[in-house]
């Protein structure tokens, strides 16, 4: 296994911090916002997101009218986002003997958290329905993200995994991240996707 390079804190902190701006400002920017000398890992962007997400879920619940309905299509576009670049390309990646149950296991929350979300989609942002299924699936990422990925997961490819190639990994991630967003409302797919977990 190569020898393990660790950045220095402070460059980390500012890697997530521009891709947290990136995230607010826009997807399509993340690629210009992160210079070639940046070091992203896979786990650095997901973790990123992770907490991102923390935080439009805390926004919707102080807003009301447009202003919700708004926020809350940010976070349907980045659960979508997310949820693709997992699937497609970093749970392929990191699949093993190790994390193998662990994945089928979030491949299965994965589609839990897609049915709570294709419901919201079509709902009416004010209605109290709404607000009791966007508490569930708040409580789903956020056990699915906490618990299990970042608790669980990450250690795991920590260990397995050389920091070159999870830092590949992210970059082939933000192409994904970007080319889902250009593509606009990346949320719509999500209704099409709640038949069955992606296979790991």
């Amino acid at each position: 296994m190569a020898q393990r390079r660790r950045q220095p804190e402070k460059k980390r902190t500012g890697v997530i911090k521009v891709l947290t701006e990136a995230v607010r400002g826009g997807m399509n920017t993340l690629a210009a916002a992160l210079s070639s000398d940046d070091s992203l890992n896979a786990m650095e962007l997901l973790t990123a997101q992770h907490r991102y997400v923390e935080k439009l879920f805390a926004q919707i619940e102080k807003e009301d009218g447009a202003r919700k309905s708004a926020t809350f299509r940010e976070l349907a576009d980045i659960l979508a986002i997310h949820a693709a670049i997992e699937e497609q390309i970093f749970y392929p990646s990191v699949t093993s003997a190790a994390t193998e149950d662990l994945l089928r296991e979030s491949a299965e929350e994965h589609l839990a958290m897609k049915r709570i979300l294709a419901d919201l989609i079509e709902m009416d942002a004010a209605s109290e329905q709404f607000d009791a299924k966007l508490k569930v699936l708040e409580e789903e990422v956020s056990h699915h993200a906490k618990q299990e990925e970042e608790r669980k997961l990450f250690p795991l490819v920590r260990a397995e995994q050389d920091d070159d190639f999870i830092t590949a990994l992210a970059n082939e991630m933000i192409v994904l991240m970007v080319s889902l967003q250009q593509q606009g409302e990346p949320r719509r797919a999500v209704p099409g996707e709640t038949s069955a977990a992606t296979p790991v």
